[in-house]
């Protein structure tokens, strides 16, 4: 069983950045990929971005590429989202994800974290 733990949101103006964290334990097979989604009330959950366990692979949503970066501290067993100019729009719960292949589908990851709100306010 692996444990996800995210935090790191908050209340931010647009433009704004934050940083949200995600520790793993432990590490398994499981953990070989690592991503963030996101999910609004009333809509589907969507997918962010997503990285291998030693960041040689990493895939990111088009409405957050330029602004988003994911990375992983594996001596931590932390994964990181660095998250940039943001906007309203990207206002959501967002939460870390373990699982084993690179897809953006949400039906392959194995464990998640409980969520960390991001609200992004005008």
């Amino acid at each position: 069983q692996v444990q996800l733990v995210d935090a790191g949101g908050g209340l931010v103006q647009a433009g704004g950045a934050l940083r949200l964290s995600c520790v793993a334990s432990p590490r398994s097979w499981r953990t070989t990929v690592m991503g963030w989604l996101r999910q609004v009330p009333g809509k589907e959950r969507e997918f962010v971005a997503q990285t291998t366990w030693y960041g040689d692979h990493s895939n990111y949503a088009n409405a957050v590429k330029g602004r988003f970066n994911i990375s992983i501290d594996t001596a931590k067993n932390t994964l990181y989202l660095k998250m940039s100019n943001l906007k309203p729009e990207l206002t959501a719960l967002y939460s870390c994800a373990a699982g084993s292949s690179l897809s953006s589908d949400e039906r392959l990851y194995y464990y998640w974290g409980q969520g960390t709100q991001v609200t992004v306010t005008v």
